[in-house]
């Protein structure tokens, strides 16, 4: 079950850093909890999704079906979603041992060497057809790629070398890194532009009116370059993630513990607040509170900190300050999990629930980065480990679909209606789930042996 984890070292500094002392609260009794996560994770996560997505005929992993886990004609690639499977079939593989994951994780590999990657140009196409062609998407009149689906490319390339150690991964992820330095990385401002011709050349100014930098790619990035230097610790590539790292925790999250979601080339964060409400509500995308960003990012700095062996007193503060501010204003204190998205209008002391559904993804992130902040704050007032064992009861209750297998894209709670949602489509796999539930036991086990 090897997993990059806070070691006990970090944990204890992070402790002493915060002024808290003692052992934690936490008691055999969440020991039943990481078995009834793995009963669920290896009885109705795993079995829903392999075998049923590999495309035997064409490659890769299929992309959609219905809330019956039956297949649909809608069956386009994202170099996202693909990703996404092999880095968790590569991550089952570490967790179980079981080689058929090594194997399934190997199949999606081949579609992303031979298949999502560009012959002529380099870097991962983002969409293709079921069959492997590049798709034009939306009215762009020729092929677009993004440094966040390369990200992920990168991320499945550099977890699936971990597992399998085949020298060829490792070339391969490296020349991913270097397609993204070439082209997409900024080294006169810092951070990554999203947007890039198929050549490679950024959108300094954004697309369609959208920015040219975000937290959401960045953060994506930080956590692939976090994953590949675990296996390749190159010095340029430590830069990169240092960059990443500082770039997120003092830039990107501001003051009340948010992440900025958009920024121009110069890194300076877009903001409504001078906006009136009838503005920001047609524009909301461009800046609201994601807490279920917040509380995952929480987690990939942590993790990145440990790669990078940080062990300073701001980056414990900072994510704290995220989990903290989800807590405080996203939190759902009727039945638990985290809304999708506030605001708090100028003037107004009072958050705004701009969207008080409960994103599926949200909800596993809420649950991994809780049960991190129980152990590093046991007896703080926001009491996480309550809160950890009343999100998972909450997603037992609102989220599992124990009829037909997996997660419902939303808490039914909220939205009755996920109930007959895909289950699978390019934008839901399960590497939100798998990563949370195989953190959250490993986790729990480790501390019970300590």
């Amino acid at each position: 079950m090897n997993r990059l984890f806070l070691t006990s070292a970090l944990f204890l500094f992070l402790l002493s850093s915060c002024g808290n002392s003692g052992k934690s609260s936490r008691k055999n009794d969440l020991l039943p909890v990481a078995d009834e996560m793995e009963k669920l994770l290896m009885e109705n996560n795993m079995p829903q999704w392999y075998p049923r997505v590999i495309d035997y005929e064409y490659g890769g992993y299929l992309s959609d079906f219905d809330y019956k886990w039956q297949q649909t004609d809608q069956q386009d690639k994202m170099i996202v979603t693909q990703a996404r499977h092999v880095w968790t079939c590569s991550k089952m593989y570490a967790f179980t041992g079981d080689t058929i994951y090594l194997a399934y994780a190997k199949h999606g590999y081949k579609f992303l060497r031979d298949v999502m990657w560009d012959k002529e140009y380099g870097g991962f196409f983002n969409l293709v057809t079921r069959e492997g062609k590049p798709i034009n998407e939306g009215n762009n009149p020729c092929i677009r790629k993004n440094a966040y689906g390369n990200a992920f490319g990168l991320y499945a390339l550099a977890a699936y070398y971990k597992a399998s150690r085949d020298p060829e991964v490792i070339e391969m992820a490296k020349k991913t890194f270097s397609w993204l330095e070439k082209g997409s990385h900024d080294a006169k401002f810092g951070g990554y532009f999203q947007f890039l011709d198929q050549d490679g050349t950024p959108s300094k100014e954004g697309m369609q009116f959208i920015p040219p930098k975000d937290q959401n790619s960045s953060i994506h990035i930080m956590e692939a370059l976090t994953e590949l230097y675990q296996v390749w610790p190159d010095e340029l590539l430590r830069q990169r993630l240092d960059e990443m790292f500082l770039l997120i925790r003092d830039v990107i999250v501001n003051d009340r513990g948010s992440l900025q979601l958009y920024m121009t080339e110069t890194l300076t964060p877009i903001s409504l607040q001078d906006s009136s409400k009838k503005t920001h509500e047609r524009m909301y995308f461009l800046d609201h509170m994601s807490f279920g960003h917040d509380v995952e990012t929480a987690y990939l700095l942590m993790e990145a900190a440990e790669a990078l062996n940080i062990k300073d007193k701001r980056t414990p503060v900072i994510c704290k300050k995220m989990v903290d501010n989800a807590m405080n204003y996203g939190w759902d204190a009727e039945t638990a999990g985290v809304y999708d998205a506030g605001y708090f209008y100028k003037g107004e002391k009072e958050v705004t629930i701009l969207r008080n559904s409960k994103n599926w993804w949200a909800q596993a992130e809420t649950l991994n980065t809780l049960l991190i902040m129980s152990e590093l704050y046991p007896y703080d007032p926001l009491d996480y480990s309550n809160r950890f064992l009343d999100q998972w009861k909450f997603i037992k209750d609102y989220l599992i679909d124990w009829e037909y297998g997996d997660w419902y894209s939303a808490s039914i709670d909220r939205e009755p209606l996920a109930k007959v949602d895909k289950k699978s489509q390019i934008w839901k796999g399960n590497y939100h789930t798998a990563r949370s539930l195989m953190n959250c036991i490993t986790r729990i086990r480790k501390a019970e042996q300590e």
